[in-house]
């Protein structure tokens, strides 16, 4: 099983430690390892493509499914340790869980649906209904208030749009006060706009009561825009875990860089290097980037360059901070909404992302001569194993 390295996300919180072992099915497992503290209104961004085992990895957190060996621990408390035979069932743990889709009980009202897990919740026993680290429980009036549903709660969840249900559900899971939200893509199933509006509520909410949460995600956009720290799955082992900066801007290898979307994974050797600055040869091409670790001339590393890094210029640039200034052929230019993506010929592949209106402005079609402009910062080396 694989060893979890602690750490540490700042303020204290709520310290998340699992090492879990599954057998999934033909010849699929999960082997995970995560050590990590939770702050208080901050989110874990469980990130990874499609099958790599991050909604199942959930479901161990949430108690919906058992490892076949392993331990998760949640504050003081052990949630699951298969040699001592320890398990608390998913009510006991305290969660909030929101799926891709709202789930919501089609025979209640919305006012029903998100009082109904504070019933469940009120039972005999200690209260710890307020987080620590809240200023306050607001309730499923406030939070109902703070999702804008306030004045659906006389309404049944079949009238309801996709993302009036979807703040229901976000309502229902946190009403009880629970001490910790694990999402499940919950945003995978709306339109752009009602997306966006929902993640901002949401972080905003999650602030607010001091509730830590994990959200499960292979969307870049929406892991940058919702996460504080950040753990890649691939094949199901969490293979990276950090801030979501450091984690997007230096992957600790080709295959984490592939899968945080980071466009260009360019084969390279260094060359040489000089004044904090290292240079690579990508074939014919020479690259510099700002030296984080020296590398040995002749080393194998990849050259990690995110297409929003890289501005085009039809005309030299006056600017001295880019180091990088390579002759391009646009290849083709696609547009995703507000956004061009430029595919470019550098003598080697490279895609950059720019707007509409600076794709206008450039008289960009495909076969123009154009400069490609990357700072030595935002070139980012992983050595070749």
């Amino acid at each position: 099983m694989a060893e979890a390295a602690p750490l540490s996300s700042g303020p204290a919180g709520s310290a998340l430690y699992l090492a879990v072992t599954q057998r999934v099915g033909s010849g699929f497992a999960i082997d995970a390892a995560l050590d990590v503290d939770l702050r208080p209104g901050g989110t874990l961004v469980l990130f990874g493509p499609s099958g790599a085992g991050k909604t199942t990895l959930l479901r161990h957190i949430a108690g919906l499914e058992r490892p076949d060996v392993g331990t998760i621990r949640f504050g003081a408390e052990t949630w699951c340790d298969t040699a001592r035979r320890v398990w608390q069932t998913p009510q006991s743990r305290r969660i909030g869980l929101v799926f891709q889709h709202s789930a919501l009980f089609p025979h209640l009202t919305v006012r029903k649906n998100i009082t109904y897990g504070v019933k469940v919740t009120s039972g005999p026993g200690p209260s710890d209904r307020v987080r620590p680290g809240s200023d306050r429980d607001l309730g499923g009036a406030g939070i109902s208030a703070m999702l804008g549903v306030e004045a659906l709660g006389h309404r049944y969840p079949r009238s309801l749009s996709g993302g009036e249900a979807q703040r229901v559900a976000l309502a229902r899971a946190l009403a009880p006060a629970p001490r910790l939200l694990l999402l499940d893509e919950p945003f995978a199933s709306l339109d752009a706009p009602t997306r966006l509006r929902l993640r901002r509520d949401l972080r905003a909410l999650l602030q607010t009561t001091g509730t830590p949460a994990i959200l499960v995600t292979h969307d870049r956009a929406e892991a940058l825009a919702m996460g504080d720290l950040v753990a890649v799955m691939i094949g199901g082992r969490i293979r990276q875990v950090g801030s979501v900066s450091d984690v997007f801007s230096r992957p600790a290898d080709a295959e984490i860089a592939a899968s945080l979307g980071i466009e260009a994974v360019l084969p390279a050797q260094v060359a040489g290097s000089s004044d904090g600055v290292i240079a690579v040869a990508v074939g014919r091409v020479t690259l510099h980037a700002a030296e984080r670790e020296p590398l040995a001339a002749g080393t194998a590393v990849y050259a990690c360059v995110r297409a929003e890094d890289v501005t085009l210029e039809t005309r030299a640039s006056g600017h001295a901070s880019t180091r990088n200034h390579l002759a391009a052929r646009v290849v083709s230019i696609a547009s995703e909404g507000p956004i061009a993506r430029v595919t470019l010929d550098c003598g080697f592949p490279l895609d950059a992302l720019i707007t509409r209106r600076s794709c206008d402005e450039l008289n960009l079609s495909a076969g123009a001569q154009v400069t490609a402009a990357i700072k030595a910062t935002s070139i980012h080396l992983v050595p070749r194993m």
